[in-house]
């Protein structure tokens, strides 16, 4: 099992800046993709950003430019550092973590592990 857990949400103003951690917790070798998710009220979760052990990233098109993920494998964090936020960022944040080994001759569990969540509102 993995344990994800954020922190750094807030209220931020308009053009402001934020910086999310996400914590990794609990017995396993590596984790192969690790990033975020967002969901605003009435809509869907969504893709932010996910970054692969082999450095690849992915970031949705909305947040390109603006947001930066990076990854400490060593200490088990992952970070999404936000800027030039914008009112339409308000969303509650979620940190994902997908392929898990648990030892380093186990294969690859593709189960997607989710934090509880960190609220940011980007408002004046």
């Amino acid at each position: 099992q993995v344990q994800l857990v954020e922190s750094g949400g807030g209220l931020v103003q308009p053009g402001g800046s934020l910086t999310l951690s996400c914590a990794a917790s609990g017995r396993f070798f590596s984790i192969n993709a690790m990033g975020w998710f967002r969901q605003a009220p009435g809509k869907q979760r969504e893709l932010v950003v996910v970054a692969t052990s082999a450095s690849d990233t992915n970031y949705a098109d909305s947040v390109k430019g603006r947001f930066t993920i990076s990854r400490d494998n060593a200490k088990k964090m992952v970070y999404l550092q936000m800027n030039s936020l914008k009112p339409e960022d308000t969303a509650v944040y979620y940190c994902y973590a997908q392929g898990v080994r648990r030892s380093y001759l186990s294969p690859r569990d593709e189960n997607a592990y989710w934090g509880q969540g960190t609220q940011v509102t980007v408002s004046s």
